[in-house]
């Protein structure tokens, strides 16, 4: 576990973001997780892809600030989705019943590649 979370976040189109994690989330970085989605929301872009490729590590602090940021995409008129999800988080994932509402991608692209949504015109 490390002590540090990079987050760097693109913007291929209004209204959507993609936000790429590097590191552990865990008890230490869920919080600057949380807090970062947030005001990437709040700054106008309540499609949010978390794109998850880098991070090495996701503990259930790490989850609950997903889902706490989900909620905030909703109540936005948006939406939160995985992208390249590592195995022990996808697992967490199933067994908690969260990918049952989250949206789970293989890639960031896969996302992008879709036609915008309503929220992202």
């Amino acid at each position: 576990m490390t002590d540090t979370l990079h987050l760097t976040v693109q913007h291929p189109r209004p209204g959507l973001a993609i936000a790429t994690i590097v590191g552990d989330v865990d008890m230490q970085t869920a919080p600057a997780l949380r807090s970062g989605a947030l005001e990437i929301i709040q700054l106008g872009h309540p499609c949010l892809v978390l794109d998850l490729a880098q991070v090495g590590f996701c503990d259930s602090a790490g989850l609950s600030a997903i889902i706490g940021i989900w909620h905030a995409a909703q109540e936005a008129g948006g939406s939160l989705s995985l992208a390249a999800v590592p195995d022990r988080l996808m697992r967490m994932l199933s067994m908690t019943g969260v990918d049952s509402f989250l949206p789970v991608h293989a890639t960031a692209a896969d996302v992008t590649d879709r036609p915008p949504t309503s929220a992202q015109r």
